[in-house]
């Protein structure tokens, strides 16, 4: 025999009602079917009876809705014939008895508990004989007649006892189908009507099921099953395959409303499993519960939370050794009818911190004052202190009691992205760690967890990309090239949600399309300003965020100190914010390690070449860097290295402008400015406390030459063209060659051009190329020489690239 229960979104509809009836008729058992109100009277019937109680006429509207509702109902489902007469009468009869109440209430304009649970069970009643005559064969039974309930602690609570000797005694003998209205019953001694709670159609069905010892019972809903979370919050949640009853009434204690939580315990006594089913796609698999799940493959099962949170705490020296305080508090709350999920105590029993819903907070906190009112006067405890605003978290899975550093793992990830425990709970059982935070962190902290803990299909990375210039634009490609062998071969799912640039700016938390990515920035995208980018990226809160600078902007290495402190790693192709003062660097650098988020910076110096990284790993393992050398202007020395007779200063400056290998105003390399910012990096990284004014500057092109217009700059740069090429030919002569060198010796920087000749280094370097020198107390005698592609869009977003995928190894 099996139990199938089917809630109010399941009989909400015509296809629905009818996919209700294929279902239970495919069935090759006998079978008693439980049905909820149609899907969204019982709220209907709520809140026409307030409007009523209030004096309110419009209430004859919401009945007229409720009516037409039920009678459309049965002429759209039902075909013509004696049966839909008959049922026309049953359905009529019930409504005019709810007409009558309605007009009773508001002529006195009250509406008492009693009265309202007769209302709110005309809904089961309607809906289960419309479900009766539609489905072949089905006998109705009346679950007032066996479902009872005693009056405690002015809650009306199931007599299992009397219930269960009832149902089976109604259920002696099986008709093929039976149905039954769920959440309603009636109390054991004055015999008026009452319900089971909101939700409480499970819950009959699982008292049933449980009475006559089914074989299994079925939840049809509108999911597919448990998922890993909730799917409006996180798209990649998917349907969990077997759970525990333990598993599955954690989740749904907190939040997961797949199941009203009394359900599971009759069933559980029984051993009957559940299967969670959904009518409007009956081939999924669904979620089972039963005794022994499968707990051989992830630490958690799933994800469930509570955004309606209020913290009552109760803190003072006179709580530290008394025996009874927590009795009085819970006696206090269970005595006025205020359910706690959440205990949080301090070891030194000075603090109690219990999670109540907000509108029992107040309650509460006057229970609890008053019950304290001694101590409060006395001084050894203070008036009890709500923090409402607040949600509560819990991962659940009995697999984490063998799993070591799952609570480690999820406050380090929470940590990471900037969410902040306001208290924490886990039972010895070690099934359930629930956290409180802050509500407006909820919808982050269940991404960052379901991401973390290997429940979503794909580990996400989300970037925001400022600058979509020759490197920006070269990167979103690079991107875009490689999203899906990511997602196939490291699990990774880079989602751009970010694209600005000096005019617009794009955000959506879905992902932008890379294919089309300039179009859509253009055609969808709002001014942008660095502080509209501070805004939206910070006001996103999302998590594992990464904000990558692809610009050469002031104004936006300016954001860098606001993004860490929020938990938002930075990427910079920037040189502005590592090379700026010391302390503004330093502190950079502190806050990404006090708030655990990456500040990476690779690509300032040698674009693609892993110069920073090879750097910190030999500071990290305790070596010293006595020295360094470094041609790091691919754009200078493409320079030196195009020079010919046929090829002048002016033009090879021209070219290099031309073909992406200087900045668009040249003069910036030409200055040297560039090359102190990469030597002050380089410093920096290697343990010297240095400025760009303390870097000693040797150039090869007057001062003058840097004043006044780009355009000046242009007509005055083939003065020196004559000069130069008489120094080349002196130098072609003597087999040296140009380089403009950065070097640090003894905690000093300088640049210059330097000639140099057949046995030194630099000497064969081609193109754009740099070259670094490290010399080391390791690497002494024989210095460390990193050497490669040091200027260009490409390369340097692939070094940007590599910093981006850094940050989603960590």
């Amino acid at each position: 025999m099996k139990v199938l229960k089917f809630g109010g979104t399941s009989v909400g509809s015509v296809n629905s009602m009818l996919s209700v009836k294929k279902i239970v008729e495919a069935v090759d058992d006998k079978v008693i079917v439980v049905v909820s109100a149609l899907g969204g009277i019982t709220d209907k019937l709520i809140n026409t009876s307030k409007m009523a109680a209030e004096g309110n006429d419009e209430y004859e509207k919401g009945l007229k809705e409720i009516v037409n509702r039920h009678i459309e109902m049965v002429y759209t489902v039902i075909p013509a014939g004696r049966g839909r007469e008959i049922l026309l009468d049953l359905v009529n009869e019930l409504l005019n008895e709810l007409k009558d109440i309605f007009q009773g209430i508001y002529l006195i304009h009250d509406l008492s508990p009693k009265t309202s649970a007769t209302i709110v069970s005309y809904g089961e009643r309607l809906s289960s004989i419309i479900v009766a005559t539609l489905i072949n064969g089905a006998v109705w039974y009346d679950s007032r007649n066996f479902i009872k309930t005693e009056k405690k602690h002015n809650k009306h609570i199931l007599d299992s006892e009397l219930t269960g000797r009832l149902v089976r005694e109604t259920f002696d003998e099986i008709p093929e189908v039976a149905v039954v209205p769920g959440f309603i019953s009636t109390d054991k001694t004055t015999g008026e009507v009452t319900n089971l709670g909101r939700g409480g159609s499970d819950y009959t069905a699982s008292i049933i099921a449980a009475a006559l010892d089914a074989d299994i019972l079925e939840i049809w809903t509108d999911v597919d099953g448990f998922m890993t979370a909730d799917p409006r919050v996180i798209s990649s949640a998917y349907p969990i395959k077997e759970l525990s009853y333990v598993e599955a009434m954690e989740l749904c204690n907190f939040g997961a409303k797949v199941v009203y939580p009394p359900t599971i315990y009759p069933v559980c006594h029984k051993n009957i499993p559940i299967l969670i089913k959904n009518t409007f796609n009956p081939e999924a698999a669904g979620t089972i519960i039963k005794q022994e799940a499968d707990h051989s493959s992830k630490a958690i099962k799933g994800i469930s939370s509570i955004n309606d949170t209020c913290l009552i705490t109760m803190t003072g020296l006179g709580m530290v050794g008394v025996i009874g305080v927590n009795y009085r508090i819970f006696k206090a709350l269970a005595e006025n009818g205020i359910s706690v999920f959440l205990v949080s105590q301090a070891s030194s029993e000075n603090s109690t911190s219990i999670g109540v819903r907000n509108e029992d907070a107040s309650l509460a906190c006057e229970v609890l004052n008053e019950e304290f009112a001694k101590e409060i006067e006395m001084g050894e405890i203070s008036p009890m202190k709500a923090e409402s605003g607040l949600a509560t978290v819990a991962i659940v899975g009995e697999n984490m009691k063998h799993t070591p550093g799952i609570a480690g793992k999820l406050f380090g990830t929470l940590g990471r992205n900037g969410i902040n425990v306001i208290a924490c709970a886990q039972g010895a059982s070690e099934t359930n760690i629930s956290f409180v935070v802050d509500g407006g962190s909820l919808r982050k902290s269940l991404n960052v967890i379901h991401d973390s803990f290997f429940l979503s299909e794909y580990q996400v990375l989300n970037l925001f990309v400022c600058g979509v210039g020759t490197v920006g634009g070269s990167l979103l490609e690079q991107i875009h090239g490689q999203q899906e062998k990511l997602k196939q071969e490291r699990g990774l799912n880079l989602k751009v949600v970010g694209i600005a640039n000096g005019h617009k700016a794009l955000f959506t938390r879905a992902g932008i399309d890379l294919g089309n990515f300039r179009q859509e920035l253009e055609e969808k995208g709002i001014p942008s300003s660095s502080q509209v980018l501070h805004d939206e990226v910070i006001g996103m809160n999302i998590f594992n965020s990464v904000f990558v600078d692809c610009t050469a902007s002031e104004d936006i290495a300016a954001l860098y100190k606001d993004f860490l402190k929020h938990n938002i790693s930075v990427v910079a192709a920037n040189k502005i914010a590592a090379s700026s003062s010391y302390d503004d660097y330093a502190e950079l650098k502190r806050i990404a390690r006090q708030r655990g988020v990456k500040f990476l910076f690779e690509t300032n110096v040698g674009a693609g070449l892993p110069v920073i990284n090879t750097i910190n790993d030999l500071i990290n393992s305790g070596d010293k860097i006595l020295k360094i050398e470094a041609v790091v202007s691919g754009t200078l020395n493409y320079i030196f290295n195009a020079l010919s007779a046929d090829m002048p200063l002016s033009e090879t400056i021209r070219k290099a402008r031309d073909e992406g290998y200087s900045e668009p105003d040249p003069r910036i390399d030409l200055s040297g400015k560039d090359v102190i910012r990469k030597l002050v990096i380089l410093a920096r990284e290697a343990g010297y406390r240095i400025e760009q004014e303390d870097v000693e500057k040797h150039l090869f092109i007057p001062d003058s030459f840097f004043e006044g217009s780009l355009d000046d700059f242009w007509r005055n740069i083939p003065r020196l063209d004559a000069e130069f090429e008489a120094r080349r030919k002196k130098l072609e002569a003597e087999g040296r060659h140009w380089r403009f060198v950065a070097r640090l010796e003894d905690g000093k920087g300088t640049v210059s051009l330097q000639e140099v000749d057949s046995r030194h280094p630099f000497y064969n370097l081609e193109g754009s190329n740099n070259i670094i020198l490290l010399t080391t107390e390791r690497y002494n005698e024989y210095p460390m020489l990193i050497q490669g592609y040091g200027a260009g869009a490409s390369v340097t977003a692939a070094g940007v690239f590599a910093d981006i995928m850094s940050i989603a190894n960590i």
